[in-house]
C-alpha cells in the first residue's frame, strides 16, 4: 500500500492511497480462507472446496468487501501515525473510475484535521459575579402574581357589561348550515373572555354583553380544526348569558399557601425566596459565562478548519433569516448569502467550541447516565401525555442524544474554567440584573 501525500497548506490535508492489484488478490483469498471451513458445494464436503472454485464462485462477491477494508485499514493507519483529527468526514474517492479487475486501486483521500489547541492560563481571566439581594418586595410581588393565579370571579353589579377578563357564565348551541353538530351545546359554562380556549372570534363577541342577554355569534372553525366535518365551515352560536363575574384575586393567607403546597404562608414566602435565588443564580451564571466566552475569545487564537467555520456561518445565517422571516416555515426560499458579519460569529463559535472539548478532553469532563436522564425528564415534561414515546425516541435517536449531552458537557467545562479564573462578586439589584441578562441579546 502507497500513501503520498499531494496536499499540505494549512489545515487542509490530501493523499493519494494505491492498492496493488496484489496487495488486493492478498485480501480477497485471505476472506475466502476465513469463510472456506464453513462453506459447502455439491460434490465437495463441507470445508473441503478447492481454492480455485471459491475464488471463481464467490471471488468477485468478496472483491468489493475486500477493497472497503483494505481502503479503511489505510485510512486508519494513516490517522494512527500521524496524528490527525479529520475536522469531519473526509472525502475519500476513487480515481482511477476505468477501473477493472487485474488493476491496481487508486484512491484520494482529502479532508480538514483538528488544529492544535494551545494551552490556556485560565488564572489571567477575570470575572465578575453578580449577586442579587433578594428583598421583601421581590417576595410581595411574587405572592400577588401566585393570587392572580388563584383568583376567584365573583358577580358583578346587575346591568355590568362583560369586560376582557372576565368570567360569562353562558347556555350555548352551535349550528352549522342550519343543523345543531354535536359537541356543539352547553349548559352554565363558564367561560373566561380572553383566554382563547374557544374558537377564534367567539369570546370577542361577547365582551360588552350583560346578564339576560342574547347574543348570536358569528365564527368560522379554521381549517385544520380537529373535528374534519366541522374544518373550515362557518358556524352560528346562539348564547344566552346567565351570569358576568369579575376577577378577583385570592387572599394572601394560609389557606392560599395550602393552595400551592406549602404548610402556612411563612414556608410559601420561604420556598418563594429559594426559587427567586435559583432565578438569580441562574441569570448571574448566564452574564457570567458569555463574560467568560468574551475574555476567553480575546486570551486564545489558533488557526480554524475553513469548512467547519463556513458550514456554520451558513447555519447562522439561515437561523438569523428565519428569526427575522417567522411566516416561513420551510426550507423552501432564496438562498442565504452569508455575509462577514456571520463569518465573525462562526469563527468565534468553531474557536470556542473547539477550546472548550480539547479542555473537557484533557481533564476527561464526562456527561453522567443521571446527568442526561435528569436532562431526558425535564424535555418530557414538554410533552405531557408522550412521556414514554419521547423516552422512546430518545434512546433510538443518537443524534438527539448528542444535541442533549453537548449543553450538559459545556456547562461542566465552564464551570471548571471559572473555578480556575479569577472571580470577584458584585452585589447588583434585580433591575439590573435583568438589564444585564436582557443585553446578551444584543
Amino acid at each position: 500500500m502507497q500513501v503520498t501525500e499531494t496536499l499540505n497548506e494549512g489545515l487542509k490535508r490530501g493523499y493519494s492511497i494505491t492498492l496493488t492489484a496484489a496487495e488486493l488478490e492478498e485480501k480477497v483469498t485471505e476472506k475466502l480462507k476465513e469463510a472456506q471451513p464453513n462453506v459447502e458445494i455439491k460434490g465437495f464436503r463441507k470445508g473441503k472446496v478447492p481454492m480455485a472454485l471459491l475464488k471463481k464462485q464467490f471471488g468477485k462477491s468478496v472483491l468489493g468487501e475486500a477493497m472497503q477494508e483494505s481502503i479503511d485499514g489505510a485510512m486508519n493507519d494513516h490517522f494512527e501515525s500521524s496524528g490527525d483529527k479529520p475536522a469531519m468526514q473526509p472525502d475519500v474517492k476513487m480515481t482511477n473510475e476505468d477501473w477493472k479487475e487485474g488493476d491496481d486501486v487508486e484512491v484520494s483521500l482529502n479532508y480538514e484535521c483538528l488544529p492544535t489547541v494551545p494551552e490556556t492560563d485560565f488564572s489571567k481571566v477575570k470575572l465578575e459575579k453578580l449577586v442579587a439581594e433578594i428583598e421583601d418586595k421581590d417576595v410581595d410581588e411574587a405572592l400577588a402574581n401566585l393570587a392572580e393565579t388563584a383568583q376567584n370571579f365573583e358577580d358583578r353589579k346587575k346591568g355590568s357589561k362583560a369586560k376582557d377578563g372576565d368570567q360569562v357564565v353562558i347556555n350555548f348551541l352551535g349550528k352549522v348550515d342550519g343543523e345543531a353538530f354535536e359537541g356543539g351545546a352547553a349548559d352554565d359554562y363558564p367561560l373566561v373572555l380572553g383566554s382563547n380556549s374557544f374558537i377564534p372570534g367567539f369570546e370577542e363577541q361577547l365582551v360588552g354583553a350583560k346578564a339576560g342577554d342574547d347574543v348570536e355569534v358569528n365564527v368560522s372553525f379554521p381549517a385544520d380544526y380537529q373535528a374534519e366535518n366541522l374544518a373550515g365551515k362557518d358556524a352560528v352560536f346562539e348564547c344566552k348569558v346567565n351570569e358576568v363575574k369579575a376577577p378577583v384575586a385570592a387572599e394572601i393567607n394560609d389557606e392560599l399557601a395550602t393552595k400551592f403546597g406549602a404548610e402556612d404562608l411563612a414556608d410559601l414566602k420561604g420556598k418563594i425566596t429559594e426559587r427567586l435565588q435559583a432565578e438569580y443564580n441562574g441569570a448571574a451564571r448566564m452574564v457570567m459565562k458569555r463574560n467568560l466566552m468574551d475574555e476567553l475569545a480575546k486570551l486564545v487564537s489558533f488557526e480554524l478548519p475553513p469548512t467547519l467555520v463556513e458550514n456554520e456561518a451558513k447555519s447562522i445565517a439561515h437561523q438569523l433569516w428565519h428569526e427575522e422571516n417567522p411566516d416561513v416555515q420551510g426550507h423552501d426560499h432564496p438562498e442565504i448569502e452569508t455575509t462577514a458579519e456571520h463569518t465573525d460569529l462562526a469563527e468565534r463559535r468553531v474557536r470556542l467550541g473547539l477550546l472548550l472539548a480539547e479542555v473537557g478532553q484533557q481533564q476527561e469532563i464526562q456527561v453522567t447516565d443521571a446527568e442526561m436522564q435528569q436532562a431526558a425528564m425535564q424535555q418530557a415534561q414538554q410533552y405531557p401525555g408522550q412521556e414514554r414515546q419521547f423516552f422512546e425516541f430518545l434512546q433510538q435517536n443518537e443524534q438527539m442524544q448528542q444535541q442533549m449531552r453537548a449543553p450538559i458537557f459545556e456547562d461542566k467545562v465552564v464551570d471548571y474554567i471559572i473555578e480556575l479564573a479569577k472571580v470577584t462578586e458584585k452585589s447588583t439589584s434585580k433591575e439590573d440584573l435583568q438589564k444585564a441578562v436582557e443585553s446578551l441579546e444584543d
